[in-house]
């Protein structure tokens, strides 16, 4: 066994090297820099953890959130391994013993923020110790294209230069071409070995919603999935707070979580969410990276994303654990326009804010797609892959028509009135609603009004969005929202283009319904190992509780599993369940084996 298997069983208590984590392993002990983009969940911590425990000296890791270095050294503790976090939360007294911990040699990782790492003083004292490998957590946020982009990231391009001979990592699990390659030019003047693993969630359920009552599809949605917990992410603050509050009213463990809120309120509301089961927090972006729950079994985004790299960020909180999880997101064509503005109206170039606006272009692509959901959203990172059979499009195929005919309908309208109306306004119009506004403009006399009387407005409304998606129609970002025509549009009028559109889905079928379960295959346990399942996790709540840290911190729900099913009766038999290292076997095995004991079920005969 090679001493990086050795510290993966002995330390962590895994049996083998996950796709991608090994070659990180190899390359950064070999002295040579490495960009790994991985999908959350696959263990991007370990690539630099365990040469952090081969090497001599001391790793540096920097990472954006104070909670997520938090679970980590939490994590990391509980495995037996000395590791520090010095941050702006902790009392002075407690960054003073972590420096002398760290001064001594006695610490082996410290985490840091970038603000923290790149002050004068704190480098020059870390150019006095025995630096061994530097690893740059969330790494896209280096990037000014990224989801996340935070500008003290950039001030770590310093770090080639400061520790000349360090090997460094960045890690992400969300970059697309544009990104990896900023990060290669800034962090490493493009010489790094790029390990790149494919995109994929296979078991995130995705599905995309027409935005019409959204509040009446959130709660039926959490119906559906009652008792399980799970992320819904919302455009502004004030919606956080209200949804929150709105789904307390309706019997739900709802909390809001947002950057405008108070630290300890937040970090309450956190904690709660992470150490007890089937809790919803309702939250902007402020709650993202710093999530590492794997039992979070969906993400339901209320508004719009900015990217496929931020959606695509936020449904990685979803099912890390790997069992089946849902991402499900609502999408109308306000959401669009809000969209725009905010781009618009960021301090930024030209050059960015055109990035951004082709970033826009593919997600509403994704939304509209035709065909497998899964498909369109790898594409965009450059992955190809076959129809994948877990999404909205695969399990209830949508029927495309051609639309000719109603866009040009559609189309006449807008330019009739002028250009300047919005979708609501276009769809009273063609619906013949004799509002004021319609009245007061004379639209009402245009031979168009009334022209879609027989359709109902949410097909209506699905068209015009559809019509903007496809780029047919723009809206007047600048000024309220107007619908104007593009030349893509005024070619649909002249008859040179053709327009072809989705309609709602028809109610699913029982076929329909059978072919989605048989994709959710849950963890097989008979009736008592589920009773024995159920034992443990109380125990893990206690102990977690006793240790303040998060439950997944002292076992993953997989380790839980893994007990059900072997029922050790040893401190041996201990040693062979998923996730238990040395330190495991050391703190945990007498009260884990005593409660399989208590419980007074028989283990199955092959055990």
């Amino acid at each position: 066994m090679s001493a990086s298997h050795r510290i993966l069983k002995d330390v962590f208590g895994f049996e083998a090297f996950r796709p991608g984590q090994e070659a990180a392993v190899e390359a950064l002990l070999a002295g040579r820099h490495v960009l790994s983009v991985m999908p959350t969940g696959s263990g991007k911590s370990l690539c630099f953890q365990i040469p952090a425990l081969m090497l001599d000296g001391l790793t540096l890791v920097i990472s954006p959130l104070v909670a997520l270095m938090q679970d980590q050294i939490a994590a990391l503790r509980l495995s037996g391994v000395a590791a520090d976090c010095i941050n702006s939360t902790n009392e002075r007294a407690e960054n003073v013993a972590a420096w002398r911990r760290v001064a001594s040699g006695e610490t082996r990782l410290l985490y840091l923020a970038p603000e923290r790492l790149m002050t004068e003083r704190m480098l020059a004292a870390l150019r006095q110790l025995p630096v061994c490998l530097i690893a740059v957590d969330e790494a896209h946020c280096i990037s000014q294209w990224g989801p996340a982009f935070r500008p003290d990231y950039e001030a770590l391009n310093q770090l080639r230069g400061l520790f000349p001979t360090v090997p460094i990592a960045a890690l992400t699990a969300s970059a697309d071409a544009t990104t990896r390659r900023d990060i290669l030019d800034k962090l490493f003047d493009g010489q790094a070995d790029s390990i790149v693993l494919g995109f994929d969630r296979p078991n995130i359920r995705l599905a995309v919603e027409e935005k019409s009552d959204w509040k009446r599809q959130l709660l039926g949605f959490l119906e559906r999935h009652a008792g399980e917990s799970g992320i819904v992410y919302c455009l502004s603050r004030k919606k956080c707070e209200a949804t929150a509050a709105f789904l307390v009213e309706h019997g739900f463990k709802a909390l809001a979580y947002h950057a405008g809120m108070d630290r300890g309120e937040r970090a309450a509301n956190q904690k709660v969410f992470m150490d007890e089961p089937g809790g919803v927090v309702v939250a902007t972006i402020a709650f993202g990276m710093g999530i590492d729950k794997p039992d979070v079994r969906f993400v339901f985004h209320a508004d719009l994303p900015g990217s496929p790299e931020a959606y695509y960020q936020e449904i990685g909180r979803a099912g890390r654990d790997g069992e089946p999880a849902k991402a499900h997101m609502l999408y109308g064509l306000g959401d669009i326009g809000m969209r725009r503005v905010f781009i618009e109206q960021e301090d930024a170039g030209d050059d960015r804010k055109r990035r951004e606006h082709k970033r826009l272009d593919a997600l509403i692509g994704y939304c509209e797609s035709p065909a497998c959901r899964r498909r369109a959203l790898l594409t965009y990172f450059g992955e190809e892959t076959e129809a994948c059979g877990n999404c909205d499009i695969c399990l209830d195929p949508p029927v495309m028509s051609d639309g000719t005919e109603q866009g040009q309908q559609i189309l006449s309208v807008v330019q009739r009135t002028g250009q300047r109306f919005g979708a609501v306004h276009i769809i009273d119009v063609l619906h013949g609603s004799l509002t004021e506004k319609v009245a007061k403009a004379g639209h009402d006399r245009l031979s168009s009004f009334g022209l879609g009387a027989k359709s109902r407005k949410g097909d209506l409304r699905a068209l015009i969005r559809q019509l903007v998606a496809a780029g047919f129609l723009r809206l007047d970002i600048q000024g309220f929202g107007g619908l104007g025509i593009t030349e893509k549009g005024a070619a649909l009028m002249r008859g040179e283009a053709v327009f072809r559109y989705r309609k709602p889905p028809a109610e699913r079928t029982r076929d329909t319904l059978r072919r989605s379960k048989k994709l959710e295959p849950g963890v097989e346990l008979s009736a008592e190992q589920e009773a024995l399942l159920g034992a443990l996790k109380e125990l893990r709540l206690r102990l977690a509780k006793e240790k303040s840290v998060p439950a997944y911190v002292v076992f993953s729900d997989r380790s839980l599993i893994d007990m059900a099913r072997r029922h050790p009766r040893t401190a041996d038999d201990f040693a062979q369940v998923h996730g238990v290292g040395a330190a495991k076997l050391r703190d945990f095995a007498a009260p884990f084996l005593a409660a399989i004991e208590d419980t007074g079920i028989n283990p199955p005969e092959n055990a």
